[in-house]
């Protein structure tokens, strides 16, 4: 008996009559079957050769029927027909008229009802079996292909049989069938020009096709073209071919890619490189893909990648000088730049050149990462969005993203599953993302069966109806037609790809790291592996497309190149880390040739403009649009502050907002429910209440040449959304971009971009970024989740001295600090503050991250409103703003000067006023905590010489900004007083859950700060 080698056995069969023999255990499922298509048609009674058919099926292919009758089998066809007809039970199915040899389409559609015959007909049940065969390769067939180049691969396919071997009486053939021959159906493209095959040729095109070194997953995809895209890229005999040409080629990146890391374990075989041996064929892939792209239109690529194989990456894709690597290695190379630096197998580069196969200019960009792997994937495809965005490449067709993947961080980190669902999403596709899976079946030390539960570490990329195509690492010409079959699906399509490299790790994690500890059968088995190069020289040799001679010479000349590149690497005496940016800013810092000035504008505007940008955010600039009732009187009462000449906390932002764009400066807003506001406060879209997806953005109406405005609401990620504004962030500096959290704690779910990207960004890559987070902060009595953003963890990492006073008399002071420091932290208490500080971060000559604790209560507090003239021409954002009521107009009789930050103010003021204490007691707020503002803290101790100092918040003690202000302001008065706290005590948690505990802690702060005799027993 002839043994077909297919795991299909469970696939379910495509014909009416093939479901008689496969299905007729299951009897109840029919009558839920005709249930079920009662609801789309007709009154239908069950017929008894349907018996035990798969309801579902059924289901299915009555609707396919519905929108085309034809992309059924005529035995369906005529049922379906007879069913909607009114044909009574046991009537609607009629068996197909016999069929000569090869002549399938020769049956025709029965018009009326007909007898129906006893017997179906073995010719056409013999058809339907080799439909359901040929599905069963496509759909299965990847579970036996030979992807593996160990030949030990554990992907256990749990709903598979235990067995990938079955006989094809399975379908109801035997051995007297594989001579027949048969008709191909539609979907199926190995027959080429023929339109039948002997089942014999059938099973061994589709072996050819889905069991050799190719695996490809797409059947579960829900597109027909797309299906048959592949199907055709995949089944046509013949379609995997090569020239001479491009086998020499993909001979000499071989070379390239191999002899790299040679070179590198010769020369510093005791230092980490994290190199791809294993996997080196991941250096002709990528060259492929982008190859196939930049002939497709595309002149950029971004990249992102773990370490490994970072240096082959930089030195054989982008094109980076050797030297420059090699340098790397030498442990007394000094820093000529700011910063700490970072690894040479994390940092990024960016390189213009021209493509050598199409003749065409192509960017390439490999951004930086830390060791966090997959980190940088929404950094990426933040990037690449923004790059689309300002070259208006609204398809996809010049900016392209390629993303490079360990296995088991594919498989086990979440942010590849966030990264995924953005790339349709209307503001964050970047059209299509082609992602390399370096698979070497092991992760540090783990391998696959502890380190997943799925098959592949691929089938995370299912969600969105990526392709996923296995391929065998060491089967170069297999590699390269994957690659471009990806590369054209993604130019075609502008969706996701996935290209699983299944390979291996020849060393350990990392080139001193021994693996036959935890993996030797592997490592046996690895040890006896020959090189791929090796493999691929053979056999071109084998087949004369090059001679010994030529493969030998190619090694040496390429092996002369890393040597000359040696020798001049050692001249490099110091790192120049600005040569490794990954998104140079070319004019931002110098003007007309000349660095800019290290100082800022005025950040104050015109009159005139605050009331028209007032004026638009009070109105609706669309006719015959309709808005929510309630919005109405949100809009009125804004313009009744504009007639006011008075902002609040929405009106300043949009003021700041407007005005910048007025300016030629991109906006973009995102985040959870960003559009309206958590807090109903925005609104920047409004919707017509009837009409569907009708919206209007007034700020988008402001100007007549403005800049765009681009807000949206994100999908409830943080840890992937504030990766992928970091790199829209990236692109240029002439861009406002924001994201703000539901609430403020919720970062914590994307602190890893908080650590390993914005916090130390500049200092490990050279790379300025100006993002901006908004967090809403405040204890307002609603719990431990929803009240602190955690400001000191931010205030932690900044990376200012609390023990040394900076020279206050420097000119440009502010601004200097600013500069110097990694981050800028802020907790305004006025509307007015937060508009300047907004339009602060612009008008800078330089960017800094921007970290802003925004308010809750304070968005509708009647005290929490600035006038207009604390923003006309000439005023500035407050990094301090001192006491101004009685206190200030008699300091020698202020016996306690109180620093606070943020919303306590206004419980601070509401309380010195109840108990008459406003002569005795002085608030000074500090707004800008990082850096910190030394100098005009130091003019407001020497105005209260008298007074003690108290440090008040609302955050219990050991969280909050205590710990990183006292220092501070001690340092600025010579440790000449105490500081003093007030506030809640240590805890654990942020915040009670319990209000009547809230209000009681809320009021013991309150005595404590007012309470003139409270530290007495403590001095």
């Amino acid at each position: 008996m002839f043994h077909l080698r297919t795991c299909a056995a469970k696939l379910r069969p495509l014909t009416a009559s093939q479901t008689v023999k496969t299905f007729s255990q299951n009897r109840p499922a029919a009558a839920r079957t005709f249930q079920q298509i009662r609801c789309y048609s007709a009154p239908v009674a069950a017929e008894p050769f349907l018996s035990g058919t798969s309801s579902n099926y059924v289901e299915e292919m009555y609707c396919a029927w519905l929108e085309n009758p034809k992309s059924v089998h005529k035995s369906w066809d005529i049922f379906f027909r007879n069913t909607n007809a009114g044909a009574p039970p046991g009537t609607a199915y009629q068996s197909p008229l016999p069929l000569s040899r090869g002549s399938f389409a020769a049956v025709a559609h029965a018009q009326s009802l007909v007898e129906a015959q006893p017997n179906v007909d073995k010719l056409v049940e013999d058809h339907l079996a080799v439909q359901s065969l040929i599905r069963a390769y496509q759909v299965r067939g990847h579970q036996i292909a030979k992807l593996d180049p160990l030949g030990i691969s554990c992907v256990n396919f749990d709903d598979a049989p235990v067995t990938v071997s079955s006989n094809v009486g399975f379908y109801g053939l035997d051995e007297s069938d594989l001579d027949k021959v048969f008709h191909l159906p539609t979907t199926t493209f190995i027959g080429g020009q023929e339109s039948a095959l002997p089942l014999r040729e059938i099973i061994r095109r589709l072996e050819m096709a889905y069991c050799q070194h190719i695996g490809v997953e797409f059947m579960f995809i829900n597109d027909l073209e797309q299906c048959q895209w592949i199907r055709q890229k995949f089944e046509t005999p013949g379609i995997m071919q090569f020239t001479n040409e491009e086998k020499r080629t993909l001979l000499a990146r071989l070379v390239r890619s191999t002899r790299f890391e040679d070179f590198l374990q010769r020369k510093w075989s005791s230092e980490k490189r994290f190199g791809l041996e294993g996997c080196e064929v991941l250096i002709p892939a990528l060259k492929t893909i982008i190859d196939k792209s930049s002939e497709n239109g595309v002149d950029y690529v971004i990249m992102g990648m773990p370490h490994r194989g970072r240096l082959n990456v930089l030195a054989n894709v982008i094109r980076k000088e050797l030297e420059q690597i090699f340098c790397q290695f030498d442990s007394k190379l000094e820093a000529a730049d700011e910063g700490s630096g970072d690894v040479k197998y994390h940092l990024g580069m960016y390189h213009r050149r021209i493509n050598r196969v199409t003749d065409r200019n192509i960017t390439l960009s490999l951004v930086a990462n830390p060791s966090h792997l997959e980190a940088a994937d929404p950094v990426v495809m933040g990037k690449t969005k923004a790059e689309q965005f300002y070259c208006g490449d609204t398809e996809g067709k010049k900016v392209m993203s390629i993303l490079l993947h360990g296995d088991a961080a594919f498989a086990g980190q979440g942010i590849v599953y966030e990264t995924f669902h953005l790339s349709d999403l209307p503001s964050y596709t970047t059209h299509g993302t082609v992602h390399v899976v370096v698979n070497n079946q092991i992760g540090f030390t783990t391998d696959p069966r502890m380190a997943r539960s799925s098959p592949y570490p691929t089938d995370v990329a299912r969600v969105v109806n990526a392709p996923i195509f296995h391929v065998n690492s060491d089967d170069p010409e297999a590699v390269m037609y994957v690659c471009k079959v990806a590369a054209e699906w993604r130019s075609t399509f502008h969706k996701d790809v996935v290209v699983d490299l299944v390979c291996y790790r020849r060393n350990g994690h990392n080139e001193m790291d021994e693996p036959m500890f935890t993996q030797p059968l592997m490592y046996k088995q690895i040890h006896k592996q020959k090189p791929v190069l090796q493999k691929y020289a053979e056999l071109l040799v084998s087949q004369g497309v090059v001679n010994q001679p030529e493969y030998e010479e190619e090694i040496s000349k390429y092996d002369k190149i890393c040597e000359e590149a040696f020798a001049r690497s050692k001249d490099e005496k110091i790192l120049h880390i600005k040569h490794w940016l990954d998104s140079p800013w070319p004019g931002f810092f110098t003007l007309d040739g000349q660095p800019r000035s290290m100082s800022c504008p005025s950040t104050g505007l015109a009159e005139d403009i605050l009331k028209h940008i007032g004026k638009v955010a009070s109105s609706v600039p669309v006719e015959n649009f309709t808005i929510h009732g309630g919005l109405s009187r949100i809009l009125k009462t804004r313009g009744e502050l504009v007639k006011n000449r008075t902002v609040d906390w929405a009106l300043a932002e949009y003021m700041a907002f407007g005005s910048l764009l007025k300016e030629g400066i991109h906006i973009r807003l995102s985040g959870q429910d960003v559009e309206r506001g958590t807090f109903s406060h925005r609104h920047h879209v409004l919707h017509d209440q009837n009409v569907d997806k009708r919206i209007c953005i007034p700020m988008n109406h402001l100007w007549p040449h403005q800049a765009p405005y681009t807000v949206c609401n994100s999908s409830l990620s943080e840890y992937g959304v504030l990766g992928f504004e970091l790199g829209f962030a990236m692109a240029s500096p002439n861009a406002l971009v924001l994201w703000e959290a539901q609430f403020g704690d919720f970062h914590n779910t994307a602190q890893c971009i908080i650590d390993q990207f914005i916090c130390p960004g500049q200092a490990k890559w050279v790379r300025q970024n100006g993002i901006v987070l908004l967090l809403p902060h405040g204890m307002e009595g609603m719990g431990p989740e929803h009240s602190s953003a955690r400001p000191e963890r931010f205030l932690q990492m900044c990376n200012d001295d609390p023990d040394v006073l900076p020279d206050l008399e420097e000119a440009n002071f502010d601004i200097n600090q600013l500069y110097d420091c990694n981050w800028v932290v802020v907790n305004c208490s006025t509307p007015g503050n937060f508009f300047h500080v907004l339009r602060r971060q612009i008008l800078l000559p330089f960017r800094k991250p921007l970290i802003i604790f925004t308010p809750k209560s304070l968005l509708r507090h009647p005290e929490a409103r600035t006038s207009f003239d604390e923003m006309l021409p000439g005023t500035h954002f407050q990094r301090v703003i001192s006491e101004d009521g009685p206190a200030a107009q008699n300091p020698g009789n202020v016996k306690r000067l109180l620093f606070c930050t943020g919303k306590v103010y206004y419980d601070l003021t509401r309380e010195r006023k109840a108990r008459d204490m406003v002569e005795q007691v002085a608030i000074t707020r500090i707004e800008q905590l990082s850096p910190f503002p030394f100098d005009l803290l130091l003019k407001e101790v020497q105005k209260y010489p008298n007074a003690e100092l108290a440090w008040c918040q609302e955050e219990h003690k050991n969280q909050g900004y205590y710990d990183y202000v006292k220092p501070r302001l001690r340092t600025t008065i010579g440790r000449a007083k105490p500081v003093w706290y007030a506030g809640r005590e240590p805890a654990a948690a942020p915040a009670t859950g319990n209000k009547k505990t809230h209000l009681t802690e809320l009021q013991r702060l309150l005595d404590t700060a007012f309470d003139l005799d409270a530290f007495k027993n403590f001095s």
